[in-house]
């Protein structure tokens, strides 16, 4: 287990309960430009809680999730008991333990900045069958596109753990560019805004990995500067905040 893998311990509650879902949208626009099958058997790598998984699960596909976390994958498991076709392993995006040419498509959503891009695309490479699509899905705040937006990322960077390091690190375009580099590449993005009370704004900023847990020092200084950051923001009771789905579909070369 590594130190990637252990951020989002003690965060699954909020995570679960408060992170922004992924746009159904997702869905029609791979069947239109990937051929996506209600047959096809889908990958859900780093799959955290489920979320991305279940968008798959909603349209008809079996989806085996996989993920080193402990507390993210028993959420997962959790949907086991709604949805048949979901299988879940642990294991990592660099080791998934899936058999050769055993998966038609492969879907990493807000997880592909933590894994080894390396060993990860040879991983990938091996359990897809020919011709299948890696299909890569952010769903995030917008972060300087407002002052409300340019403000909150201030919050962070002040009173978050280590926000400099990591906001690099989401920073991936190039990234994607080099994984797929000699083969085939496609991106969309899909618009969508976010309302969130006071109560919403903690938990889902709670859920981020670099925010001070309970136990953290700067806990309590981060929950002062959340509740300035909503008194000065927040309009008829909600703060406002636009939000960004970014869809990279990929095959490899040969």
């Amino acid at each position: 287990m590594t130190e990637h893998t252990e951020r989002f311990t003690g965060r699954v509650e909020d995570y679960e309960r408060y992170r922004q879902r992924y746009p159904e949208a997702v869905i029609p626009m791979l069947v239109e430009r990937c051929g996506l099958r209600r047959e096809d058997l889908v990958a859900d790598i780093g799959a955290g809680t489920g979320m991305l998984a279940e968008i798959f699960l909603e349209h008809g596909n079996a989806v085996v999730a996989v993920e080193p976390n402990d507390d993210m994958r028993g959420a997962c498991e959790r949907l086991t008991t709604v949805w048949p076709g979901l299988t879940v392993k642990k294991a990592t995006a660099e080791a998934t333990g899936l058999g050769d040419a055993s998966v038609d498509m492969i879907a990493v959503g807000r997880a592909f900045h933590w894994f080894d891009h390396e060993k990860t695309a040879k991983e990938f490479r091996r359990i897809l069958r020919a011709g299948g699509w890696v299909v890569l899905v952010t769903n995030s705040r917008v972060r300087d596109d407002s002052p409300v937006s340019v403000a909150y990322e201030a919050m962070l960077r002040e009173h978050g753990t280590d926000y400099a390091a990591n906001r690099e690190r989401y920073e991936i375009a190039a990234k994607v560019d080099a994984f797929f580099a000699g083969g085939e590449l496609f991106r969309e993005e899909i618009v969508s805004e976010q309302r969130l009370t006071l109560e919403e704004l903690i938990g889902q900023t709670q859920s981020l990995s670099v925010t001070p847990g309970l136990e953290h020092p700067k806990y309590g200084e981060m929950q002062e500067a959340l509740r300035e950051f909503f008194v000065r923001w927040q309009v008829d009771g909600v703060v406002v905040m636009k939000t960004s789905c970014r869809v990279a579909c990929g095959r490899f070369a040969g």
